[in-house]
């Protein structure tokens, strides 16, 4: 798939210091259409005191500085207080385990509001919030360590396989992606959430289409290990969908976790209260280094909602949409699964590999 970008001189710069000096990502520049809402930002090393420049109060990052530090979190280099940048730092809850590696993923937001943390290390999961404002409270949790065991959870039996069957996805794909079921009577499917291979959340559907998560856990994108190495992604409305790509050829496909809203938010909410997609600020680090977004969200209303909640967060500038084939008379197919089970895999890729530049302008009726 030719990978395409449109940024100023600035951003290819930027862009460029990201990939270093990775023979595995070619990049094609062509000119910029608008500025991405999700920008990425160079990883030079910034002191505390030369941050005004980002739009962050220099005394407010100090104030949170020190709240850091008593809890513990301390940076061993500058940057790591820069807004905007992620880091991995040392926890100081688990000291990194018996490697004592980086595992606290750590993060100020933009404007030097607060700080959000999370410890991946599979026996720790210490998480937390810290407000530069003395008087919010700093949030910390120590989340129970996520395994398949604890969660009560066993490789799919022949009847759910068998279901998977039906809808063209392989034994290997659902393998590949941690695809398991519930223990039980019933069968429930089990698609587990992993950062780093760690199980960091879990989704759970029944045959008759009963869906719920599980409790206390954030939300990611699905299948977050397939974008690390990605400089183009595909993001598309389920998990079946994603699975369904794979078929076709695609690794770099994600799914978001809670479906699609039934109509487009009048104004973006502030990034620390954007509850409906706070997956995409938990994946930030990777969606910074994305160049090229697919978005094959389904081809209904509510699809197109997301498509346009999607584009509004990530830039539009790097977005392109899927546009699903005719069916019939009645309309077109509705999604990836859809086209994989009825058309094959070969027709599936070309769908993809024929989506469109995103609009600029967005119709409650249609994509514009």
């Amino acid at each position: 798939m030719t990978l395409l970008m449109r940024m100023s001189m600035i951003q290819q710069t930027q862009l460029l210091l990201m990939l270093g000096n990775s023979s595995k990502w070619k990049v094609t520049i062509v000119p910029k259409r608008v500025e991405s809402s999700l920008s990425t930002i160079s990883h030079s090393q910034v002191d505390i005191s030369t941050t005004a420049a980002s739009g962050a109060d220099v005394g407010k990052l100090r104030e949170l500085k020190e709240r850091l530090e008593l809890l513990g979190i301390n940076a061993d280099h500058h940057h790591s207080y820069t807004p905007g940048l992620h880091s991995l730092l040392f926890c100081p809850r688990c000291k990194g385990g018996q490697s004592f590696g980086r595992s606290l993923s750590f993060h100020i937001i933009q404007n030097g509001d607060f700080a959000v943390w999370r410890c991946f290390h599979a026996t720790c999961g210490w998480a937390g919030q810290a407000f530069a404002d003395s008087n919010k409270m700093s949030k910390v949790q120590s989340s129970r360590p996520l395994t398949e065991e604890g969660l009560g959870l066993q490789p799919l039996g022949h009847e759910l396989i068998a279901y998977f069957g039906e809808r063209m996805i392989s034994e290997e794909t659902l393998h590949r992606n941690g695809v398991m079921q519930k223990c039980g009577v019933q069968p429930v499917i089990a698609f587990t959430y992993r950062q780093n291979g760690v199980i960091v959340g879990c989704k759970y559907r029944t045959l008759e289409k009963r869906y719920w998560q599980e409790k206390g856990t954030e939300k990611w994108l699905y299948g977050v290990d397939d974008m690390r190495e990605a400089a183009e992604i595909i993001i598309v409305e389920g998990e079946i969908d994603k699975l369904s790509l794979e078929e076709a050829g695609f690794l770099n496909c994600t799914s978001v976790p809670n479906g699609a809203p039934q109509k487009v938010s009048k104004v973006l909410p502030a990034v620390e209260k954007d509850n409906a997609c706070q997956y995409i600020w938990n994946c930030k680090q990777y969606l910074d280094k994305v160049s090229r977004i697919i978005l094959a969200t389904d081809g209904d209303q509510p699809g197109d909602a997301l498509a346009e909640e999607l584009a509004r967060r990530l830039g539009k500038e790097r977005c392109w949409r899927v546009r699903w084939p005719q069916k019939d008379d009645s309309g077109c197919f509705k999604d990836a699964n859809e086209v994989l089970k009825c058309l094959g895999p070969g027709a599936l890729n070309n769908v993809i590999q024929t989506a469109e530049l995103y609009p600029l302008h967005f119709s409650s009726n249609k994509i514009m």
